[in-house]
């Protein structure tokens, strides 16, 4: 029996991509490819049910941050490395594909429709980088493209592909109601990179901190981050899980964290300091719980700091409320009480 190996985000195009081959009684195994910057494994393993197909999920490893910091084909609108990331995507699903005897790759890309990775040079790269070069069909816009090495051998009946292009959803969602899908998922890239705001934190690592760790960029997903200096930063929680989520990531053995802060006589965040944790940064890390936090009118305010030298209680006494310069107020009213 002919098997392809089909990527598989859990979004729509890819879900066509694997009814199409299933509709030419082509067996599928799917992949799903996973980085500490996706988000969509729980749709894909529900998706690959709904299709009938297995899923296999792989994860990123070592060398992929240095993808992230020094791509080849440049960032997206975010901290996106898309051509790059696409790149080594396949170079994995090829060895997979080798793995399960599999003659051919799927993926559900559409020309044109996304400017970062699918035009038609970016798809073009994407084959031949990977090294799988006529090994990869894209059944939404094959007929926009030369026949692939599966079609020349009559392994996929040209025919029955499409020459789907450009951004709009109307043909796709056709396509949908044709082969019975009927959870269609909204537009996802599904890959916090592609966010600005996120990719911000990203290039502040890359760019400012350069001897970013792996932890430091699992720490991007969880709360607001505030830069003190090159070297250091204050990460503070949104909400009680994020201050929980903080508290478990400063215990971990590669957190690069130095000082765990968290207020006792007081509702606020949970704040920790990556890089030195001097009296200069601690005391900007106290401002910032201050300013975010529901502090007590006039009266002391305690929290405990959690550093590399132990553990100690310190009692902040704001004297001035109004002013804008609270990491001075904080500064000003600050005594130590050793633990």
């Amino acid at each position: 029996m002919t098997r392809c190996i089909a990527l598989l985000s859990g979004g729509l195009d890819s879900m066509l991509a694997i009814r199409i081959m299933q509709e030419q009684g082509i067996e599928v195994e799917a992949l799903n490819f996973k980085t500490m910057f996706t988000c969509c494994q729980d749709l894909s393993a529900q998706v690959a049910r709904d299709l009938g197909v297995n899923l296999t999920i792989i994860g990123q490893e070592d060398d992929y941050l240095d993808l992230v910091r020094n791509p080849e084909y440049g960032y997206g609108k975010g901290a996106n490395p898309c051509v790059d990331c696409r790149i080594y995507m396949f170079e994995r699903a090829k060895k997979f594909m080798h793995q399960v005897d599999a003659q051919f790759i799927i993926s559900g890309e559409v020309v044109g429709q996304r400017p970062m990775s699918q035009k038609r040079s970016d798809l073009d790269t994407i084959s031949y980088q990977s090294g799988l070069e006529d090994l990869l069909l894209r059944p939404l816009s094959a007929k926009l493209l030369p026949p692939t090495k599966p079609e020349r051998e009559g392994l996929v009946d040209r025919e029955k592909l499409y020459g789907v292009q450009g951004r709009s959803r109307k043909f796709l969602i056709e396509l949908a109601h044709k082969y019975n899908l009927k959870d269609i998922p909204t537009p996802s890239t599904g890959c916090s990179l592609t966010e600005p705001e996120f990719g911000r934190k990203v290039h502040d690592l890359i760019q400012i901190q350069v001897d970013d760790q792996p932890w430091d960029y699992d720490a991007l997903n969880v709360g607001r981050h505030f830069r003190w200096n090159e070297n250091t930063k204050v990460i503070l929680g949104r909400d009680h899980q994020e201050n929980l989520k903080l508290e478990y990531m400063h215990k971990m053995e590669d957190a690069t964290s130095s000082a765990l802060i968290e207020p006792l006589s007081f509702k606020g965040p949970t704040a920790l300091v990556t890089g030195p944790a001097n009296e200069d940064s601690i005391s900007y890390a106290l401002g910032l719980v201050y300013r975010y936090g529901s502090t007590l009118e006039d009266e002391p305010n305690t929290v405990r700091v959690d550093a590399e030298t132990g553990s100690q209680e310190m009692v902040a006494v704001p004297t001035d409320r109004s002013s804008d310069d609270i990491t001075i107020a904080m500064t000003t009213g600050l005594r130590r009480q050793e633990r």
